[in-house]
C-alpha cells in the first residue's frame, strides 16, 4: 500500500474515480482553482483527466507539497494525463465580478477546454458547486481526496507559481517569486514603497486602502 508525506492511504485518492469506473464512466475530470487570496495576478483553474491506471505515488493537495515535489510532479501528470486544460482570469474581471465568480468562471473554462479532447463524462470539483451540462460532484477539500483533483492541483499551482516568477524577474523589488502575490508583510511593504503596477486586484483589501490612502 502507498502512503503521501501525511502518513494517508494513497488508496483514499481514488475512491471518487473507482465508485465511477464502476458505473462504466470513465473520462473524469477533476478541476482545482488556486490564486484566490492574492493581491495580484489571475485566478487560474486546471482541469485534468487520469488514465485509470494512473499512480503517482506522494501525490496529493498541491498546499501541502513542497515546491520541489509539485516541480518535479508537474511534468509527470502532464506526460501522463489523457487530457488537461487551464483556466485564466484576469485581475480586471475579479474586480468586476468577484473573486468567488471569477474562480467559477475559470474552472468553467477549463472544463470546457477539456471538452474540446474528449468526452467528459463527469467532474470532481474541489468545494465549488458549478452549473454544467454534465453530472458533477463537489467535494470539500477535494484536493486531498481524489487523485484527478490533485493532479488539477499541481497543473494550477504551478501554471500559477511560473506567472509569479516571471512576474518577479520584470519588478524584483516586490518578491513575487517568494509570496506569489499573496499579502504578506514584506509585499505590503513593497507595495507602499514602490507603487501598483499592473496586474493589482484594486477590490482587495490592502490595494484597495493603498489607493485609498494616495487618494486623500
Amino acid at each position: 500500500m502507498c502512503y503521501n508525506k501525511d502518513g494517508e492511504s494513497m488508496l483514499d485518492l481514488y475512491q471518487y474515480e473507482k465508485e465511477l469506473y464502476q458505473q462504466n464512466i470513465h473520462y473524469i475530470g477533476g478541476v482545482d482553482e488556486v490564486g484566490r487570496g492574492p493581491l495580484i495576478g489571475p485566478v487560474v483553474a486546471a482541469c485534468c483527466v487520469l488514465p485509470e491506471d494512473f499512480v503517482l505515488e506522494g501525490l496529493t493537495d498541491s498546499k501541502k507539497l513542497t515546491e520541489k515535489k509539485r516541480e518535479q510532479f508537474y511534468p509527470y501528470i502532464i506526460e501522463h494525463s489523457l487530457a488537461y486544460a487551464v483556466g485564466i482570469v484576469s485581475p480586471e474581471v475579479i474586480d468586476e465580478i468577484n473573486i468567488y465568480e471569477a474562480t467559477k468562471l475559470a474552472m468553467k473554462q477549463a472544463i470546457e477546454e477539456v471538452q474540446k479532447k474528449l468526452p467528459l463524462e463527469h467532474v470532481l470539483i474541489d468545494a465549488m458547486k458549478l452549473d454544467l451540462n454534465i453530472p458533477s460532484t463537489s467535494i470539500i477539500k477535494g484536493d486531498a481526496k481524489s487523485i484527478s483533483i490533485a493532479a488539477a492541483s499541481v497543473i494550477a499551482k504551478i501554471t500559477r507559481d511560473h506567472m509569479m516568477i516571471e512576474l518577479d524577474h520584470k519588478y524584483p523589488m516586490y518578491g513575487y517569486k517568494n509570496h506569489k502575490g499573496y499579502p504578506t508583510k514584506k509585499h505590503i511593504e513593497a507595495i507602499y514603497q514602490y507603487g501598483l503596477i499592473e496586474g493589482y486586484r484594486k477590490t482587495y483589501g490592502p490595494v484597495k486602502e493603498y489607493i485609498e490612502g494616495v487618494l486623500l
